[in-house]
């Protein structure tokens, strides 16, 4: 399902050489995430970027949402998640008909909710992004495999008192000791917010971090 609130922040006049799209929390709108569009923009101007607009209306705020978080708990977290899956794998492959590009060149980036959803995408067969980016989020269940060529960069407030950080540390360790492409970074005195410092790490990790498998690629072709 694909929402026609979402909002196009940057569409390339040629053909877009990347993918950046954006989720949203619970019950807020795609403009909430428009300002981090319009930075990312800035620094990919020949990217498509998409602030994404969660399909079904909240039952908590003015606002969308990809599942209920109404009487969530740990147990059914992930059969909520799994039931609007197929729709966010969907809208994912709509906008990169948009921007023709595959999952190669696309990035997510999620806050809160989207970035739950964005982080569970991970789990399915074939990811479809190979850059993952959560603010604030985390996996309903840690992982037991790692993703395939996938790229993970978690983000976090230690003050978060939605989210703890702990989910990210402990996703985080697991990634690792499952052999993926992650970093993790958690900051002092910043809660439930997408800060202007964590949104200064997602352009630094977009810019200056290469991919585990590219390095490895680059090592092959030219051993020291």
């Amino acid at each position: 399902m694909v929402s026609d609130n979402s909002v196009v922040i940057q569409q390339p006049g040629e053909q877009a050489g990347q993918l950046i799209l954006l989720f949203h929390g619970v019950g807020a709108r795609p403009e909430s995430m428009a300002w981090l569009g319009g930075r990312l923009a800035t620094e990919f101007p020949m990217a498509m970027v998409v602030s994404v607009a969660a399909p079904t209306r909240s039952d908590v705020a003015l606002g969308f949402q990809w599942f209920s978080v109404v009487g969530v708990t740990e147990e059914n977290r992930p059969a909520r998640i799994a039931d609007v899956m197929p729709s966010f794998a969907a809208c994912v492959a709509y906008w990169q008909a948009q921007a023709g590009v595959t999952a190669a060149a696309t990035a997510l980036v999620g806050f809160s909710q989207g970035a739950v959803m964005a982080l569970e995408s991970t789990r399915l067969a074939t990811p479809p992004a190979n850059r993952v980016v959560a603010i604030c989020g985390r996996f309903a269940t840690l992982p037991d495999v790692a993703p395939t060529d996938v790229t993970v960069h978690m983000l976090h407030g230690k003050v978060d008192t939605v989210i703890p950080y702990s989910h990210t540390v402990n996703a985080a360790h697991r990634l690792r000791d499952l052999g993926c492409d992650v970093t993790a970074d958690v900051l002092p005195f910043i809660g439930h917010e997408i800060h202007p410092e964590l949104a200064e790490l997602v352009v630094t990790k977009l810019t200056t971090h290469i991919p585990q498998r590219i390095w490895e690629r680059a090592m092959e072709a030219n051993p020291k």
